[in-house]
């Protein structure tokens, strides 16, 4: 990947990555949805800042991704923007405090590996 088309993969990882930073910040201050509170909750994503300030993160992150697609084949930008999941899971440990699994870490480990085998250049 050229340096242009490495710019519009971090930036579209990035943001992707704090679009769900966001989101979960956001939910965690609506609390649980129930049946008896479901409107309200619905009601509340256009109200909670965490939660539109991700759904922009989000929207930036597609619109680099799109960006990106014009530039690179599919079948590399695709496997490639996985590492938002390893992104995903680091947050989740040092940000909200969850638990990883050994078997969620080798997971993560394949990811890694798989990305790299379909970016490598021969």
């Amino acid at each position: 990947m050229a340096p242009p088309e490495f710019g519009l993969f971090l930036i579209s990882i990035l943001m992707s990555v704090a679009g769900q930073w966001l989101l979960k910040a956001g939910a965690l201050k609506l609390g649980q949805v129930n049946n008896s509170n479901l409107i309200s909750h619905v009601l509340g994503i256009l109200t909670t800042p965490e939660l539109v300030a991700g759904l922009a993160c989000y929207g930036l992150g597609a619109i680099a991704y799109i960006l990106l697609l014009t530039r690179v084949n599919l079948s590399i930008a695709g496997p490639a923007v996985a590492l938002v999941y390893v992104f995903s899971v680091l947050i989740g440990y040092f940000v909200f405090r969850e638990t990883i699994p050994i078997m969620r870490v080798v997971g993560l480990g394949l990811i890694v590996c798989g990305v790299v085998l379909v970016i490598w250049k021969s």
